[in-house]
């Protein structure tokens, strides 16, 4: 899988940022008029907006004062107290984080061998992009919002109270495969809920908001899961099974707390119509902000494949349009990259597919596991922004190159470093390895976004950004299953040393690639 989090996005936590609401002159005519010929023009300045300044200064999407869409200060992304209901969100998302981890370490306990454990991973990568369709259509025929919100926390805590009646490995991913369905089916609601009524100057912002609350919530999560894991068996005298269905159990209570949060702090807004959320959803898209930066801690967040593909080919295109509309937008040297982050998504995610299930079987405790990945997710966290920085000011591809190369590198290592050295020593070696492999995502992270903004048309950056991050998806379901597979059939080094040869080969594609386009220029 991917880093079970840590690489579900490009950002690090943002800047906390409510924004500040704003009224438009022309928001009026925008989302309250369904003539074909306004929503043709609205739709061409949302365009020109996103294309030629990065969005700023459009329609903000809200009337200035009530109506039938909706009106300042009733949809709960008001900044002057509203936002509350997002402790809510937090909470669940605490309790999604948790299960991240725990869900695939409990179907080791289960009998799970490292296909199953990996396929977990994969089946978390697809499972949400049907409920993202499924729930977008809905929210636009009824016209709601906060149900949708409250149906995924109530569904989320079912699923996590059903799992300690649960004993078998593989009724075990087919509730983690609902849980993500739920959970990846809110983020087009989500989307929507946040930015409905601020410009879009504002929108990065207020994806920064969303992102704080569920980036938090996830890292207490599994905070919360690695301090259970260590204190049940010495203080509380339970056994690794017993204690795993009782943080469930935990992780349940967390979530009916959100709803409780969310239905106390997020009163209904007006209805919605439906012309006036098809147009929000696709200026998301246009923006190339939403996709990114609010799909945090979704393993390979699967709806990123539902925002991306959507209008590549037009609508009604098929397969043929695809391709067509894939080749015509997209230069070769984005071409290229796309395949070779393909490449390496697919390599970082035979990794950590069954990496839960190899530190288990080399002796590690759950609690160990649990820091291992925290670490991780840390080391990623704190170096985005000197990743930035350096993004900035250095070359880019080197960088980047830098980065997938010592990931090529670790990748066997931890194998060998985890299995032949004696804990505690192992630990602290493969504990320096998650480190610099943490360090690594980001600088893949940074660099990557600018390397496909770069290489794409003016017009098709936001496009390319989506369809990127639903390679992210793709290749990382895909390389999940094929981690596992290698590891059940022939080992987990052998798996490792093929999610090595991956991200190597991904190496070749992008130094080639580079020095394919500077002779191109020259």
């Amino acid at each position: 899988m991917s880093d079970w989090g840590a690489e579900s996005s490009g950002d690090p936590l943002p800047e906390v940022t409510t924004g500040k609401r704003r009224t438009d002159p022309d928001a009026e005519a925008i989302d309250g008029d369904d003539d074909p010929v306004t929503e043709r023009a609205a739709e061409s300045r949302v365009a020109e907006n996103a294309t030629e300044d990065g969005g700023s200064g459009g329609p903000d999407g809200g009337h200035a004062s009530g109506g039938p869409d909706g009106g300042h200060g009733t949809d709960g992304s008001d900044p002057s107290g509203t936002d509350a209901w997002l402790y809510g969100w937090a909470l669940g998302y605490a309790a999604v984080g948790a299960a991240s981890l725990s869900v695939p370490l409990y179907a080791i306990d289960l009998g799970a061998g490292a296909f199953v454990v990996s396929l977990i991973a994969a089946t978390a990568a697809f499972a949400g992009v049907p409920g993202a369709i499924l729930w977008g259509r809905l929210v636009a025929r009824t016209r709601q919002r906060r149900p949708f919100v409250l149906v995924a926390l109530g569904l989320t805590t079912g699923v996590l109270l059903s799992l300690p009646f649960l004993t078998s490995p593989w009724t075990v991913l087919l509730a983690n495969a609902v849980l993500w369905f739920v959970v990846a089916a809110a983020a087009p609601v989500l989307n929507i809920i946040v930015v409905e009524g601020y410009a879009t100057d504002q929108w990065n912002r207020r994806f920064g908001l969303l992102n704080h609350y569920q980036g938090y919530g996830w890292l207490a999560g599994l905070v919360a899961g690695g301090a259970w894991s260590v204190a049940a068996g010495p203080r509380f005298g339970l056994a690794s099974l017993p204690a795993m269905r009782l943080f469930f159990v935990f992780s349940g209570v967390a979530g009916a707390l959100g709803v409780l949060v969310v239905l106390a702090w997020y009163p209904e807004a007006p209805t919605m119509s439906e012309q006036r959320f098809r147009r929000l959803s696709r200026r998301i898209r246009l923006s190339g902000v939403g996709p990114i930066r609010s799909a945090r801690g979704i393993p390979f967040g699967p709806v990123r494949i539902y925002w991306a593909l959507g209008d590549l080919g037009g609508r009604g295109a098929g397969w043929h349009g695809l391709v067509e509309g894939f080749r015509d937008r997209f230069p070769a040297s984005l071409r290229r990259y796309l395949l070779a982050a393909t490449v390496f998504f697919a390599g970082f995610s035979a990794f950590f597919g069954p990496l839960p299930a190899y530190f288990v079987s080399a002796g590690y405790g759950t609690g160990e596991v649990f820091a291992l990945f925290i670490i991780n997710s840390a080391a990623s966290a704190v170096a985005y922004g000197r990743a930035g920085v350096l993004a900035s000011e250095r070359d880019a591809v080197g960088l980047q190159l830098g980065a997938l190369a010592f990931r090529a590198g670790s990748f066997p290592i931890v194998a060998i470093v985890g299995a032949a050295v004696a804990p505690p020593f192992g630990l602290v070696a493969v504990a320096g390895l998650f480190v610099g492999i943490g360090v690594s995502w980001a600088v893949v992270a940074v660099t990557a976004t600018g390397l496909v903004t770069r290489f794409a048309t003016e017009t098709g950056r936001a496009e390319a950004l989506g369809l990127y991050t639903a390679i992210g998806s793709l290749g990382g379901g895909i390389g999940s299953a094929l981690g596992g597979a290698v590891a059940e059939g022939f080992g987990y080094s052998a798996a490792f040393v093929v999610a090595s040869g991956l991200v190597a080969v991904a190496v070749l594609i992008v130094r080639g690639n580079a020095a394919d386009r500077s002779s191109a220029i020259r």
